[in-house]
């Protein structure tokens, strides 16, 4: 019987994520957790995915880790160096498959916050970073993968502000709205489990917990009332090859993990 292996939840998270990216698609990565995401899988079982950066790498091969999505690894062997005005007409064609995203806050259709934390805009309580591309990657891909810290502060029943949609309001919101019908996210891979939206209501639904997670933790960290699937089941721990190609080949220097 094997040993069970030591690591932590940066990279509990980090490995889940790369799980959710297919071979063979486009995928928006943003800065952080992302790209290690899209660095491991391609490492791992993704060796065709072509990693989308904001301003203008398309295809990049991330051998090394990439600091944020302007610098030049994000460029490296891609197959085409544009600019971020290409990038996003790419998404509003309908040519970006996957879109990976964050915020400080998210609500139960999967609604994201990166803009201010607080009942008001000016003054906010707390100024957070924006919108960057986020609200073009959440409107425009086809299917869009929310990675989260979990507690009751970020799974909040109404986001501060909207800065990326989700479902909006549930079903039919996104298109009434003039967004893409067919779009919005599909998962959420969070620091407790994994969880979707289910189809005929698009709230949150709990899938899967982490390792060592119960489904009355999760459920007492978010703060609305979740789906639980009629079977939850356990995400499978980082393996041996995971972390050796993470912390050897994505981050030897300890820069995210």
């Amino acid at each position: 019987m094997m040993a069970e292996l030591d690591y932590n939840a940066t990279e509990l998270l980090i490995c889940i994520a790369a799980r959710q990216m297919p071979d063979s698609v486009t995928a928006f990565i943003g800065t952080g957790i992302p790209m290690l995401a899209a660095s491991l899988a391609q490492k791992m079982h993704a060796p065709n995915l072509v990693a989308i950066f904001e301003f203008g790498g398309t295809g990049a091969q991330l051998k090394k880790l990439p600091r944020a999505v302007g610098e030049s690894r994000t460029f490296y062997r891609a197959v085409a160096a544009s600019g971020i005005c290409d990038i996003m007409e790419t998404a509003a064609r309908g040519f970006v498959d996957y879109g990976f995203l964050g915020g400080a806050q998210i609500d139960p259709y999967g609604n994201l916050n990166s803009t201010i934390i607080g009942p008001q805009h000016h003054p906010p309580k707390v100024r957070l970073p924006g919108s960057g591309g986020a609200n073009d990657v959440g409107s425009l891909c086809w299917r869009n993968i929310i990675i989260m810290r979990h507690d009751k502060r970020r799974f909040v029943p109404q986001v501060d502000f909207l800065t990326t949609p989700g479902y909006l309001s549930g079903p039919g919101a996104r298109e009434a709205a003039g967004l893409p019908p067919g779009t919005g996210p599909v998962r959420v891979v969070s620091t407790l489990a994994l969880l979707d939206f289910e189809e005929e209501s698009k709230r949150m639904r709990l899938l899967a917990t982490n390792p060592g997670v119960t489904v009355a933790q999760v459920i007492e960290n978010t703060g609305f009332e979740l789906i639980i699937a009629d079977e939850v089941g356990q995400n499978a721990a980082p393996t041996e090859e995971e972390l050796r190609i993470l912390r050897e080949e994505v981050d030897p220097e300890k820069f995210y993990i």
